[in-house]
């Protein structure tokens, strides 16, 4: 598709520069888009490709001839209304893993440029290990991402940046070939099921401390990562990067990857299996059971949990009154989400000990982990780490490890409703979302958001809204992700209206233009400069 975004990006308006400008939409013809006026509007010069996104953004720059004239007396400063500080995430295989270059560069250029004209402070990088340390171990490459914040810096936008120690199957970025080579005669480094199965985006959290990296801890290669990136991009740090998400686990969060198993076509949701069978996730159990005084304890995981895509209530472990309340239940699942507590511990102390003099503020991110929420056990929260029942908040210990590393929380899921969660497995992540907000509030953990669906839900923008106002106001909200569907006619327009919301210039009189001004602010030079690109 043909994108073209038109805008006055250097015009000055009055005495004051305005943080942000008036976003909104006028002439609304089918597909096509562009910005007059300092409006994003629709206009007649898109065109769309089934391959991919082609988008072009036009810049139209301008300048005033002469300064602006030094008027007498006082004049109050322009105010916006104080808002969330919005970022946006660019595409996960923005450097590539083949050849560690960057993908689709010049579509990323023009997104940063047009993101920059929406009123939008800045941009999420994910920055992964399995590319970044690929071939061996203290070999570092950072080439294209020193490029990428070059390009963020350019455009004067902010980096948060997400440090992965994770893979992921889309796109396909493996952990590093040495560590999986590894993997290949240790599997034990990997979380294990009670069938054998092996996760192989991630290292088991029981390996943080054991030397099973030819020598080295895992931990210890972490801090090696996060030392070479902060002096790497220690001249971003705490000017163009603001900020820093430490990696924790699956998909980046702080949790056991207990779902990795379930049917894409299941229509009960299965609670997931617990991850606690790599030999040394027993171990540590066996240890646990036998200090507690109950050795029999300590042989395996609960033997009447269901699997992945059975439903939790088809045998006994979740049941009302069953094994997760008794005594075993409460041995089993505090051992199970101390393990899972105490390595989030680990990590966020690593990331505030190598990062705590940069001046870029420490993010961890959790789950929101709502599948059966509305039953007492809340098996699935239970399968993923998080002894949180209707007997038990599960939430406080991590809202106080957070708050011990001086670390923000990241929540997903800031785009999901209760009404359009099926009915069958009793979900509500708006009940979560409100507990663990509650939990952060009693130990003052700052809380940051993110939404949960790039492809869009039915009321999300209008849900992220609510969520970002009122009792729920938040200092930072990412928005996932950039790419074709971010910028399409489909997409697009109800974005920049989610971003209006959050911003809104409120202009004081003494704003306004004088006659003078107004004539200084049409003697302008003006130049276009158009970026065609490609973007996946």
């Amino acid at each position: 598709m043909e994108v073209s975004v038109i805008g006055s990006s250097q015009t000055k308006l009055g005495k004051s520069n305005l943080t942000y400008r008036e976003l909104g939409f006028f002439n609304l013809k089918g597909n096509n888009f562009r910005v007059l006026n300092d409006r994003v509007c629709f206009g007649e010069n898109l065109r769309w490709k089934k391959a991919g996104i082609r988008f072009t953004l036009k810049a139209l720059q301008t300048e005033p001839v002469r300064e602006e004239k030094k008027l007498s007396g006082s004049r109050t400063r322009s105010k916006s209304v104080d808002g969330v500080r919005l970022f946006v995430g660019l595409p996960l295989d923005a450097v590539s893993y083949d050849c560690n270059s960057i993908n689709h560069a010049r579509a990323i250029a023009a997104g940063l440029k047009a993101l920059k004209l929406l009123g939008v402070e800045g941009v999420e990088l994910p920055v992964w290990w399995g590319i970044v340390e690929k071939d061996a171990m203290g070999e570092y490459d950072w080439s294209s991402y020193l490029a990428i914040a070059e390009m963020v810096k350019k455009v004067g936008l902010k980096l948060h940046v997400t440090l992965c120690f994770h893979g992921s199957k889309k796109p396909n970025i493996p952990l590093p070939k040495w560590v999986s080579q590894i993997g290949e005669s240790q599997p034990s480094i990997f979380f294990t099921d009670r069938s054998g199965q092996h996760y192989k985006e991630c290292l088991s959290l029981a390996v943080d401390n054991l030397p099973v990296l030819d020598g080295k801890t895992p931990v210890q290669v972490y801090q090696g990562f996060c030392e070479s990136f902060k002096s790497s991009f220690s001249p971003f740090m705490g000017s163009t990067i603001a900020s820093i998400s430490m990696g924790l686990g699956p998909d980046g969060e702080l949790r056991y990857p207990s779902h990795h198993q379930l049917p894409s076509n299941s229509n009960t949701q299965g609670a997931g299996e617990f991850q606690c069978y790599d030999q040394n996730m027993l171990r540590f159990l066996k240890q646990h059971a036998e200090a507690s005084g109950n050795p029999l304890w300590g042989l395996g995981g609960p033997h009447d949990a269901p699997t992945y895509d059975q439903s939790p209530f088809s045998v006994g472990f979740f049941k009302d009154g069953a094994s997760w309340e008794s005594s075993y239940g409460d041995f089993f699942l505090s051992w199970y989400s101390n393990q899972l507590i105490a390595h989030g511990d680990c990590l966020l102390s690593l990331a505030a000990s190598t990062f705590g003099d940069t001046g870029v503020t420490m993010y961890g991110k959790i789950p929101l982990v709502h599948s059966w929420y509305g039953t007492r056990s809340h098996p699935s929260e239970l399968a993923a780490g998080f002894y949180n029942t209707a007997n038990r908040d599960g939430y406080e210990p991590l809202a106080e490890m957070f708050a011990r590393n001086s670390c923000q929380m990241i929540l997903p899921g800031m785009d999901l409703s209760d009404a359009n969660q099926p009915k069958e497995n009793h979900s509500s992540p708006e009940l979560l979302l409100a507990q663990i907000m509650a939990a952060c509030r009693k130990h003052e953990v700052k809380v940051s958001g993110q939404n949960s669906s790039e492809s869009g839900v039915t009321g999300g923008f209008e849900k992220m809204k609510k969520n970002l106002s009122g009792d729920n106001v938040l200092e930072l909200f990412t928005y996932h992700r950039m790419g074709a569907y971010f910028f399409s006619p489909e997409h697009f327009p109800s974005f920049t209206e989610f971003v209006r919301s959050l911003k809104q210039p409120e202009l004081h009189s003494d704003d306004l233009l004088t006659e003078e001004e107004e004539g200084a602010g049409s003697m302008v030079k003006s130049h276009e400069s158009s970026v065609s690109m490609q973007a996946a």
